[in-house]
């Protein structure tokens, strides 16, 4: 019987897949990075084709390590950069435009537009989200009014939307299923989270035609399988979730008051608030965590838009260190009296300013100022950024304040033990990391296993996880309150909106 799942993991910079056994231990990883597109400043787009290619290659490359076949494969897992959004012709599946990616600003005055028009209210008590360039309806509207003849083919039912997820699922099925999860077409600003349906208001709001949506489906669950050729044989689709999203369950965060937070190319803090949706009063996102057997599981989320891409900055932008594992031991040899702040606001703010004019700045350099500290200051925004995040949630949800919060960490950035324990030193909370780092792919497999009945329910699989390393907080109270100050204050010297 076939006792083996793969987990596609789609990122921002790579595509990847990964082989884990019915015991969800990892047993090969193929990996291709994803080329940056920037066709203008704060504009950032993917090449489907190349997507799909990078996908066909690395599920391909993972199974022939490991040794196997596809008949061993018992299911695939799908987990993607969320809001990124593709738009395709049904008859040829080619897509009509590169697809436009998540950290997209090229629809901020049509958000703008949007906010002056008074409906940032409305959006948000049906999507929990608030109006931003981030989410994936603005972007579909943009393609729409400019890819030539592409609003008149919208219109008369030729041309489908979806995020990565569903755009990938096409393609492995050869056009035969359009779907997504529930924690993907949350974030489009066009699901109504209380129901996990489309909604015609908001479709109209945004322009956007709801022939071209996919069917909301369950995490877990079938959604068709590869076509034969691709691999060999067919194998089942059994598991979606965007990559936060993902990453929450890899985490076995199923208890109300659990949080995550995975540093990648961004940060993306989940609060699990169970059942209830907390709407919030601090402009965090109330979103779909996942669906499981048609019950939602509901979630604050903060979103921070640069982490790791900071550190691909120093590499690639100001050329400083020559990989970004280099990072740390730079800022350590930084003058301890220095306090500089970096904010980096490249494509704006995400949670809580939400500001997508204003741009990153640097602040407190002085004469003795280097490489060293502008280094230290990018590894710690991400630190600040986060205490940003959970003050906000613990404002929003008094029910995360009656328990000592623990952050479970993930993602590249947590390698560093540094920028751990300065997490946890910031945070005056302690910080874990988990043995098996790779969450976002594990989530998925997770969710697909648990569809093939390969393994157990979500109690068993929370029991499983474990930690490889607790940091605590070290730093005086004084001065961690010090700092944070110093954070807020170059924050509000940043933002467009005074």
């Amino acid at each position: 019987m076939p006792d083996h799942i793969i987990a596609i993991d789609q990122g921002t910079t790579s595509t990847r897949a990964i082989v884990f056994d019915a015991g969800l231990k990892p047993r090969a990883v193929a990996q291709q990075e994803l080329p940056q597109i920037f066709p203008a400043p704060g504009w950032v787009e993917h090449d489907p084709e190349e997507i799909w290619r990078a996908t066909v290659a690395v599920v391909r490359d993972a199974i022939a390590k490991v040794g196997l076949a596809a008949d061993d494969i018992a299911a695939i897992g799908i987990t993607n950069q969320r809001e990124t959004t593709v738009v395709w012709d049904r008859a040829s599946g080619r897509p009509i435009h590169n697809a436009i990616v998540w950290q997209d600003r090229r629809t901020a005055e049509f958000c703008d537009r949007l906010r002056a028009g008074g409906h940032e209210g409305a959006i948000a008590a049906k999507t929990g989200l608030v109006i931003d360039p981030y989410f994936s309806a603005s972007k579909i509207a943009w393609l729409l009014d400019h890819v030539e003849g592409a609003r008149a083919s919208a219109e008369a039912g030729r041309l489908a939307f979806g995020t990565i997820d569903s755009f990938l699922l096409w393609r492995l099925t050869g056009g035969k299923v359009h779907a997504s999860d529930a924690s993907n077409a949350a974030r489009t600003s066009l699901l109504d989270i209380s129901s996990a349906q489309w909604d015609d208001d908001l479709c109209r709001l945004f322009g956007v035609p709801a022939s071209m949506l996919p069917e909301v489906r369950d995490c877990a669950g079938p959604f068709g399988v590869t076509e034969p050729g691709l691999f060999g044989a067919a194998i089942p689709v059994l598991g979606m979730a965007g990559d936060q999203q993902a990453a929450t369950v890899g985490q076995g965060c199923f208890a109300p008051g659990m949080m995550k937070s995975t540093y990648g190319t961004g940060s993306f803090m989940l609060l699990n608030t169970g059942s209830e949706r907390v709407t919030s009063r601090n402009r965090l996102l109330s979103t779909i965590a996942y669906q499981l057997d048609g019950k939602r599981t509901y979630a604050l989320e903060g979103a921070i838009f640069i982490a790791g891409a900071a550190v691909q900055w120093l590499r690639d932008g100001l050329k400083v260190i020559e990989k970004s594992s280099d990072a740390g031991a730079l800022a350590a040899q930084a003058d301890p009296a220095e306090d500089v702040y970096l904010v980096p606001a490249f494509v704006g703010l995400g949670a809580p300013y939400w500001d997508a004019q204003c741009r990153g700045a640097i602040y407190g350099l002085t004469r003795n100022c280097g490489a060293a500290e502008i280094a230290r200051a990018a590894l710690h925004a991400v630190g600040y950024q986060t205490r940003d995040l959970i003050e906000a949630m613990h404002a929003d949800w008094p029910a995360a304040r009656g328990t000592q919060t623990v952050l479970r960490v993930d993602g590249g950035m947590t390698a560093s033990d540094d920028c751990m324990q300065f997490l946890a030193d910031i945070l005056a909370a302690p910080v874990d990391r988990p043995v098996v780092m790779e969450t976002t792919a594990l989530g998925a497999a997770y969710l697909a296993g648990r569809a093939a009945g390969l393994c157990p329910d979500l109690d068993g699989f929370a029991a499983q996880w474990q930690r490889d390393r607790r940091f605590e907080p070290r730093m005086d109270a004084t001065e961690r309150d010090a700092k944070y100050a110093g954070w807020k204050d170059a924050v509000r010297r940043t933002l467009s909106k005074q």
